[in-house]
């Protein structure tokens, strides 16, 4: 096994709250590994950047350097001031084409955005074929085991177009990013010796040092989870310039420990974005024309920004009734409430939603100024994971089922017509058949209109040392598949109040199964079906279009399924202008 070095990094690259780990190793010092399986380039070459390389990494900074640092405030790297280690030049791309995929959540598609951004302004170009890319990252999950293997099944089809290079071209570089970088660290350098860099979550404006450093030969990681980085200061990078809509993310990690999840472990603790920062780039999305933003966090609606001091005398907010939190109640800190307050207020046309959020964090000025504006949409996500209030103690989630049920009727009475969506997961460790039983009721009793529901997959979690996963796959698989058959059943149900009514529906292009088709959302996120024809513009009757992406249209519902509608469209109209239809 290759020696680790580590390198605490000092003044404007190292922060004690920030500072970058670095696992740094020659690949061709371990002679059982064949060259094949590590970043090459002609052997004379490297030698002679290998030596540079370690000059410059002997007369760097020591780590009482490191300690006097620390006690100044810090900033942000910046291009002008690289580390002692390595020049400007080594820090720019130099037109070098980088390849991304994603994997895994909407958290996941922004850090894409994130990562790319910080790349860009490097000075590396874009490329969408894998053949012409000099670098490849991939963004990764780690929520399931599943998630993990679709990587390192990856990562061995990517080995062969490694191996293949050709010595005319730049080494090929390739990049773990995201939650599997984060929990695996050095196992994915041990095993895959053609990796050459790892970058966690809160990493990304990194890369460009990480890749400079694998262009010596070494394979590098920054994997250090932080306090305070929200890249309030990074413009994602919009990744599809025909798409209708995006993501903003508001808040990263959560601190609420659920025994399953290992979010808090791969992301961190929560932190917040500014306010200020979140609203700039709404109103920038607004301006490029986008029709419809969602606020992204892995505990959206516990938003508490405090980064300001007179923030810190804000009234706190109250929890839904009947839940708890595993953490201490956080006090001052402008709110989720104000946030959506001042995000639907940026451009009364443009949609406003937000995912994921915890029962827990539901006030009734949440509830209250989702029914007031238009323009946020009347849907909410509430995962309940379980429907017996045994599992959901297990699960550490801070409510009972008749909690739960409760905040479901307040909600419904709060906001007519709203539209629900859950999480489920079947074969929890304990779950016994009664448990699951009383998750099929639940299914039952609430009719969510969407849903997501997975098999247990034990991860490194309180649940991993604590619990034990007793229930056989095969009772998870069955489990699983009766409760999706319950829930489109109910979600079918559900839909059916739809049929005969006019609903408003963001379009979003050509239907994937009929190209005489456009598909678009409604309020409630269900994909809507309808014919592409020529209809009526409400603000000019004399003129008959065709829609467009982006274009709101009112489409009467004529039939439905668990997950999707169809219908006819009536005419193009403004989100203003569809309240009197719909």
């Amino acid at each position: 096994m290759h020696p680790l070095q580590c390198i605490l990094q000092t003044q404007r690259w190292g922060p004690l709250a920030s500072v970058s780990w670095l696992l740094l190793r020659t690949c061709r010092a371990c002679s059982s590994v064949p060259s094949t399986a590590c970043p090459s380039v002609e052997k004379q070459q490297e030698d002679g950047v290998r030596k540079d390389f370690s000059s410059r990494l002997a007369s760097g900074p020591t780590f009482q350097h490191f300690l006097r640092g620390t006690s100044a405030p810090q900033e942000k790297p910046d291009m002008e001031d690289p580390p002692p280690y390595l020049t400007v030049d080594e820090l720019l791309g130099k037109q070098r084409k980088v390849y991304l995929e994603t994997y895994g959540c909407q958290m996941n598609v922004n850090d894409t955005e994130i990562a790319w951004s910080v790349l860009q302004k490097s000075g590396y170009l874009r490329t969408r074929n894998l053949q012409e890319a000099d670098v490849i990252l991939l963004v990764t999950c780690s929520i399931r085991e599943k998630a993990e293997q679709t990587i390192w099944n990856r990562l061995h089809q990517l080995k062969a177009l490694k191996t293949k290079r050709l010595r005319s071209r730049v080494p090929l570089r390739i990049g773990i990013l995201g939650c599997m970088a984060e929990r695996l660290k050095e196992e994915i350098l041990n095993r895959e010796k053609m990796v050459d860099i790892l970058a966690g979550p809160d990493a990304y404006r990194d890369l460009p040092r990480l890749l400079a450093v694998a262009d010596s030969g070494q394979q590098a990681a920054n994997v250090l989870l932080s306090l305070d980085e929200t890249y309030a200061d990074v413009m994602p990078v919009q990744t599809s310039p025909s798409a209708t809509s995006a993501f903003v993310s508001i808040m990263r990690g959560c601190d609420n420990m659920c025994s399953y999840c290992i979010v808090p472990f791969t992301r961190g603790r929560e932190r917040s974005r500014p306010v200020a920062s979140i609203l700039e780039e709404v109103r920038k999305l607004s301006e490029q024309g986008l029709k419809e933003v969602t606020l992204l966090g892995q505990n959206v609606n516990s938003f508490r920004d405090s980064s300001e001091v007179q923030f810190n005398n804000a009234v706190s907010t109250n929890l839904s009734r009947g839940f708890s939190t595993n953490y201490k109640p956080k006090q001052g800190g402008l709110r989720f409430a104000h946030l959506l307050d001042q995000v639907s207020r940026v451009d009364p046309e443009m949609r406003i939603r937000f995912t994921s959020p915890h029962p827990k964090d539901f006030p009734d000025e949440v509830l209250q100024l989702i029914d007031e504006r238009d323009n946020i949409c009347k849907q909410i996500h509430l995962p309940a994971q379980s429907g017996s209030s045994r599992v959901l103690e297990a699960m550490r989630r801070g409510y009972s089922r008749e909690a739960y049920m409760e905040l479901i009727h307040h909600i419904r009475e709060s906001i007519p017509g709203v539209s629900l969506s859950s999480d489920f997961i079947a074969g929890f460790c304990g779950e016994t058949e009664e448990d699951h039983l009383q998750t099929v009721s639940l299914l039952r009793e609430v009719q969510y209109n969407m849903g997501f529901l997975f098999a247990y997959s034990m991860r490194q979690t309180r649940a991993y040392h604590r619990l034990k996963d007793d229930v056989p796959e095969e009772v998870k698989s069955r489990r699983l598949e009766e409760l999706i058959t319950v829930f489109r059943e109910e979600a079918t149900k559900a839909n059916m109040a739809s049929v005969g009514c006019t609903q408003l529906v963001l379009v979003e292009g050509v239907s994937k199964r009929s190209a005489s088709d456009l598909c678009g959302r409604n309020d409630g996120n269900l994909k809507v079906i309808f014919p592409d024809v020529e209809m009526e513009d409400v603000n000019n009757s004399e003129v008959r279009v065709r829609a467009q992406p982006g274009d709101y249209v009112l489409v009467k519902i004529t039939s439905t399924s668990s997950q999707t509608l169809k219908g006819h469209v009536l005419c193009r109209t403004t989100l203003k202008d569809s309240s009197a239809y719909c």
